[in-house]
């Protein structure tokens, strides 16, 4: 058992554990007619985001970039692109937002930039002062590269640039070199944009790919992946990156004591969120990371690539020394999860949201999910996403969830555009948000789903793990408003409850036992 109300402080008026919406804007909704979302479309949307309770919003890039990499790939990360609006679209969203009551949480990417970067640009030009804010390597004496580092897609992570007559450094795509985080220069950039987006109205920062920053400067070759690690790191195994324990491409010694920077850039009053892509010693990385002075928590891969498992809940919380982790099952980077862990039902929507709801640590919820929207199916030829294209047809699966959001049953598109999709719509009968939110749906679900976590602050205090085997999880809460037990059934057969004492206090099933695939939390006597 831990004995902990929460990372940190209160923040800025966050809560202790907030609940996280997350947008990926492309896809959110359409006012343009351009086939793509656009942040006009994020503001006329939060009145569906805000019914639901939750404490804030989650944006992923909408700054300018090529979008080889979904937007992610940022060639200024101080501009709204024009396919999404203009700052003026951005200044009256996050109005609106805090209108509603929600805290405005934003993207930064500061581990690469785009090769389209001016930055970068200039360096292939010659530019020694812009060429030391990335990596450049010279090749070894056969012409290979620096050493056996890979790119966490897989092929090698370093790219031959004719011009330099060197190597440049990359975690990601070739399009995404990684900038040198210990230069000056570029912690000066990183620390006026993040302090350029809280002068608007910002509440928080989510930071992308933090365990990429640093690297060993002695660039020393990667050992090979034990089995057991090769196990744990992110991503599937037959990805030559699992094949590597990347000791000296990630995080090697300061990596940690970076995230007191990010601390000091974005103020005391933010709240701020790191993502962990490490996959081996994740849950141990995130615990590192969180402190008062460092992030209020982090999101490992650890839920959705093991399928929100009883076994991978009760693994997660008993390597966590504090509520480090953000629970969470489906993103704009992993197939979702209704789909992907469960049969694609309703009733498998609401068991595995109610057991992210009663973990102690924040909850985020990716757009749609209150819809119990399934994984859709795309053609390769439909297919853009750089990663799926890949390994096709078995890459992850990361261009499904960003298939636009279903606004109305029997409108052109669904009412997400008035033009056409930039990806199809596919949406199975009674997905979208305006069915979804009637009382019997699982949109509505959710909304009650979180008054009660809200009610008795869920997110909050201790747990014990009782039992996890493949299909029980038993779990032991106490929080500030009491003592609760929490009961997974993710079997395919009822199970008898007559042991588990206790008042009702919310199921995810019409009844009150532990039918197939349900949760259920109990006060405890």
């Amino acid at each position: 058992m831990i004995d902990d109300t929460g990372p940190t402080p209160r923040r800025g008026g966050w809560p202790i554990a907030p609940v996280i919406y997350e947008i990926y804007p492309r896809s959110f909704r359409d006012t343009t007619g351009s086939g793509e979302g656009d942040l006009r479309g994020v503001m006329e949307g939060l009145d569906h985001v805000a019914s639901l309770g939750v404490d804030a919003i989650w944006i992923t890039p909408f700054f300018v970039s090529p979008h080889v990499d979904g937007g992610y790939d940022v060639a200024d990360h101080r501009q709204v692109d024009p396919r999404y609006g203009t700052m003026a679209d951005f200044d009256r969203l996050v109005s609106r937002a805090h209108d509603l009551d929600l805290k405005v949480m934003i993207d930064q990417v500061l581990n690469h930039t785009s090769d389209q970067h001016p930055w970068f640009q200039r360096a292939i030009e010659g530019d020694a002062e812009f060429a030391d804010r990335y990596l450049w390597v010279d090749p070894k004496r056969d012409g290979t590269a620096p050493n056996n580092w890979l790119s966490q897609f897989g092929p090698p992570a370093w790219t031959w640039n004719h011009k330099r007559r060197q190597y440049y450094f990359h975690q990601f795509l070739a399009c995404q070199p990684s900038l040198n985080l210990r230069n000056e220069a570029v912690q000066e950039k990183h620390r006026a944009e993040i302090q350029c987006w809280r002068d608007r109205g910002v509440d928080g920062f989510r930071f992308d790919a933090t365990t990429s920053y640093l690297y060993d400067t002695s660039l020393k070759d990667n050992p090979p992946a034990s089995a057991e690690v090769q196990d744990k790191v992110s991503g599937e195994n037959f990805v030559p990156y699992t094949y590597q324990d990347h000791v000296y491409d990630m995080l090697p010694g300061d990596g940690v004591a970076y995230t007191k920077k990010l601390r000091d850039w974005a103020g005391d009053d933010a709240f701020l969120l790191g993502e962990i892509t490490s996959g081996n010693q994740s849950v141990e990385l995130a615990s590192q990371m969180v402190a008062t002075d460092q992030l209020d928590a982090c999101y490992t891969t650890d839920m959705p690539e093991g399928k929100g498992t009883p076994k991978v809940v009760a693994d997660i919380l008993s390597r966590q020394d504090k509520t480090a982790s953000a629970w969470w099952m489906s993103s704009h980077d992993q197939p979702r999860h209704v789909t992907a862990a469960g049969d694609g039902s309703d009733r498998d929507a609401r068991l595995f949201a109610m057991q992210c709801a009663v973990l102690p640590g924040p909850w985020m919820i990716y757009q749609g999910e209150e819809l119990a929207l399934p994984q859709p199916d795309l053609t390769k030829e439909e297919t853009t996403d750089p990663l799926d294209l890949l390994y096709w047809p078995d890459g992850p699966g990361r261009e499904g969830p960003r298939v636009p959001l279903p606004w109305h049953e029997g409108a052109d598109h669904y009412g997400f555009t008035s033009g056409t999709p930039w990806l199809p719509m596919r949406w199975p009968h009674g997905k979208a948000v305006m069915r979804q939110s009637e009382e019997d749906g699982v949109a509505a679900f959710y909304t009650e789903l979180l008054k009660i976590r809200k009610k008795y602050r869920l997110g909050e205090g201790s747990w014990t793990v009782e039992e996890a085997t493949d299909h029980l999880l038993v779990l032991s809460r106490e929080t500030p408003e009491g003592h609760f037990r929490a009961i997974f059934n993710h079997g395919q057969e009822p199970r008898d409850r007559a042991d588990q004492e206790g008042d009702l206090v919310f199921s995810s099933e019409a009844d009150d036992g532990l039918s197939a695939r349900v949760g259920i939390l109990l006060t405890r006597p």
